[in-house]
């Protein structure tokens, strides 16, 4: 007798989940407690996913907001989150005496670099990005005062007057929507036509691929799913994407039991991404979920294979992480 169960198509993006950043924070964090010891301080979440904090907090991890909150001669080492953090931060660790390792992406490190050679040449810096995310306060954290202005959308560019228009240099925070950027971008050349570029590429292509991957899989779908926190930049803006490229619904979700099951019907077609800080094992929760109640075909939409790797900081190297160590977010 035949299966009578509802059926669905389940397309499936690729790339998504961890990117290589993301990926060496965490490890950082493992390798960390492997090699002192609980606890393990973290200044601020790792990356933006609770399922991930709350893992490693199970493991040993504690995490502060700020470095005072550490005990006075604690011999425990601090890890700094993959966002970046201002000058001002290191400083206090070493102030403090702390033993502390920084997992700042080496790609939001970039983005300071280029920043740091814009006011080098004498430009004023134009940071694109969200105000108090953790990667912005980092990056303009990395120069004096009043050496970057943050702009977020268009009408910002248009109040915007800077104290000499013809030596301006933009950077962006690497999470950001690449047309929702360009926008800005845009509108920031045809105002001050001498800005200057950034050395290269700012949006990090875990960012990039993620997108394109989405734009690819959402024409005609009935729901587009991504997994991911609602702290989480790159995962919001591949919700706002997904709709944008024809998606009839998307919704950024933590996990499988966010899913409303009732909501989905027989024929549809269901999408699912991941943010960069998301880990794979919830992926498999919500495909699984979907199994238990529909026929679920599978169509795995792919533009892209990353093959990124960021090697941890050279003290922690010699470390070998094994599969058991990772289980939590690799099932």
């Amino acid at each position: 007798m035949a299966d009578a169960s509802p059926s669905i198509t389940l397309r499936l993006c690729g790339p998504r989940g961890f990117c290589a950043g993301v990926d060496r924070a965490i490890q950082m964090v493992v390798m960390a407690l492997k090699r002192y010891g609980a606890p393990v301080y973290v200044r601020h979440e790792i990356v933006h996913n609770r399922y991930v904090v709350d893992g490693l907090r199970e493991k040993g991890a504690i995490f502060v907001k700020e470095l005072d909150e550490i005990p006075t001669g604690s011999n425990a080492p601090v890890i700094f989150s993959a966002h970046g953090v201002p000058r001002s931060v290191p400083a206090h660790a070493e102030a403090l005496n702390l033993l502390y390792f920084d997992a700042t992406c080496p790609l939001v490190s970039k983005v300071h670099k280029q920043a740091a050679r814009h006011m080098k040449l004498g430009r004023q810096v134009v940071l694109v990005g969200h105000t108090g995310h953790p990667e912005v306060v980092g990056t303009m954290g990395q120069l004096p005062e009043g050496a970057v202005d943050l702009i977020e959308t268009p009408d910002d560019v248009a109040a915007y007057t800077p104290p000499d228009p013809t030596m301006l240099g933009y950077v962006t925070q690497t999470t950001l929507s690449v047309d929702d950027t360009m926008e800005v971008i845009d509108a920031l050349k045809v105002k001050f036509p001498e800005i200057a570029d950034p050395a290269g590429e700012s949006i990090c292509y875990a960012t990039t691929n993620r997108q394109e991957a989405v734009k690819a899989a959402s024409p005609g779908t009935d729901l587009f799913l991504v997994v991911g926190a609602q702290n989480s930049s790159n995962s919001k803006r591949l919700v706002e994407v997904a709709e944008r490229a024809g998606a009839t619904r998307g919704l950024l979700i933590a996990g499988p039991e966010d899913i409303d099951l009732d909501s989905v019907s027989d024929g549809d077609i269901v999408a699912l991404s991941a943010g960069a800080s998301a880990p794979e094992i919830l992926v498999d929760g919500v495909i699984n979920r979907f199994k238990d109640r529909f026929q679920v075909s599978l169509d795995l939409v792919e533009t892209a294979q990353e093959n990124e790797l960021f090697p941890v900081a050279r003290a922690l190297r010699d470390v070998e992480l094994t599969r058991d160590d990772m289980r939590f977010v690799n099932g």
